[in-house]
């Protein structure tokens, strides 16, 4: 499922593609959101979001252009309504980013820099709840979140991180705010995921390197980040653990080309493991890389969905495997690794994965 995110004034689309045995993509099919895209913005703010539904799942994808948020029935893949925070929440310039636990759903509205927590209702609708004005230490608005259980923590895109408590629903401070240990070298977090056991918050971090930070959250709040250099393929704003927790996979939006890490998720530590070749078209069809989907919940992760920002008026999605012995990796293009995106002005940034109900 990707959001489109399509130029300011044409009605933006997500767009449904089925996942073939051998972890290909078939043919997509547009949904129309009724709202309107950006055409780009953060790497890290996740345009579109999965949540379980019964036997099938809900999918919100942020209109940034206009403000809203459009809740589609996976199953029926129709639209269920569009969504708006409180009268200040804008995403106009670099889009809207999404999380969710199991009752709300969380917008990250990056031209306001606000935080608007919705209800998530039954038939795939949002009941907007309240927002909350928050700002980095460096005048950064917010860029990446993550939420797990009770805690929220989200990045500023200044070099300044920050984590909440969502107990009650709305987030309240936990008083952490601070600068990344990276952002002394300008490695400044852009997005930021949770692990499964809610230990440790992982950073992706915007630099001429590829860096990532690791931060020790069992506490219930941030603690100062421990910086891992993964190479020199250029920026690592996005990033996706695999569903059993021993690899990071990191986009390296900037210079086409993404990096597989190990993870010790006992320790924090992570490991430098390998990097792909830049995929094939890079500035050629397409200018940047988004955020990583993982096809299956299981293992590694399988088959990995690399969304390419068009360049020509086309936006596509690359195809990465996995092959592991020991202590190294490859990362690996498959045979006909590029699906292109049907909406014709289509700026793919975000992609999310579920699984139907058989």
């Amino acid at each position: 499922m990707t959001n489109d995110d399509t130029i300011p004034g044409v009605i933006n689309a997500a767009t449904f593609f089925p996942i073939n045995s051998d972890g290909s993509l078939g043919a997509g099919t547009s949904v129309v959101t009724g709202g309107i895209g950006t055409l780009g913005g953060f790497f890290a703010a996740a345009r579109v979001m999965v949540v379980p539904n019964g036997s099938d799942a809900c999918v919100f994808a942020a209109d940034g252009g206009s403000f809203d948020i459009a809740g589609i029935d996976a199953a029926t893949q129709s639209v269920t309504g569009l969504y708006r925070g409180g009268p200040t929440d804008s995403g106009a310039a670099n889009g809207i980013g999404l999380a969710a636990n199991a009752r709300y759903l969380y917008a990250s509205y990056t031209s306001s820099s606000t935080i608007a927590t919705f209800q998530m209702l039954p038939g795939c609708a949002l009941s907007f709840v309240g927002d909350l004005l928050s700002v980095g230490l460096n005048g950064g608005v917010v860029d990446g979140m993550a939420v797990h259980g009770n805690l929220m923590v989200i990045t500023y895109g200044d070099g300044s991180i920050e984590s909440f408590d969502i107990s009650a629903g709305e987030p309240v401070s936990n008083g952490d705010l601070q600068n990344s240990t990276g952002a002394a070298n300008d490695h400044l977090p852009n997005s930021v995921i949770i692990t499964p056991d809610g230990h440790y918050a992982i950073f992706g971090d915007a630099s001429t390197v590829s860096t990532t930070e690791v931060s020790d959250i069992s506490s219930g709040s941030l603690t100062p980040t421990v910086v891992y250099p993964l190479g020199n393929a250029w920026n690592s704003s996005s990033i996706q653990l695999s569903p059993d927790g021993t690899m990071l996979f990191v986009s390296n939006n900037s210079g086409g080309k993404v990096t597989a890490a190990f993870f010790n998720a006992a320790t924090g530590q992570l490991t430098k493991g390998c990097t792909s070749p830049a995929l094939r078209g890079f500035y050629k069809n397409y200018a940047f890389l988004g955020s990583l989907g993982l096809q299956s919940n299981t293992g590694t992760g399988g088959t990995i969905y690399v969304p390419e920002f068009g360049s020509n008026g086309t936006s596509y999605i690359g195809l990465l495997q996995l092959s592991v012995s020991g202590s190294t990796c490859t990362l690996t293009e498959m045979a006909d690794p590029h699906v292109s995106d049907p909406h014709p002005t289509a700026a793919l940034l975000s992609i999310a994965v579920y699984s139907a109900a058989p």
